[in-house]
């Protein structure tokens, strides 16, 4: 079976999903540990906090989804089973293409438990 997309995976489109929840992550917690960290008055609002996160999150969101459908949309197209199970070009293709349909679900899922405190806490306690 010939593939029938033009693009082809790697491991970087294999690992962006995952960076970009890193990169979430660590700008999100560390503006608001920026914003609390004189640690004088505790019950300082993070409202601008919020916002940068919840707009940071909608971002990432979109750019994990966006690339969450590309690589399913290409693994389905190009056949779409499993056991990824032979050794050729083709079945290595869908094998990553699978995988990166895996990690982006696990990073859609991850960005959003990034966000949640952010969209719980209203101070810095």
């Amino acid at each position: 079976m010939a593939i029938r997309n033009k693009t082809r995976d790697n491991l970087w489109t294999l690992i962006t999903t995952p960076t970009i929840w890193a990169v979430h992550f660590v700008l999100s917690y560390g503006s608001v540990a920026y914003g609390c960290a004189p640690n004088e008055n505790i019950f300082q609002g993070i409202g601008g906090y919020r916002i940068f996160v919840g707009g940071l999150t909608v971002v990432a969101l979109g750019a994990i989804g966006f690339l969450f459908f590309r690589a399913l949309g290409e693994w389905r197209r190009n056949g779409g089973r499993i056991p990824h199970e032979e050794d050729s070009v083709e079945v290595r293709e869908r094998f990553l293409e699978f995988s990166t349909v895996l990690l982006a679900g696990l990073s859609f899922i991850a960005v959003l438990y990034t966000a949640l405190p952010a969209a719980m806490m209203v101070d810095c306690r």
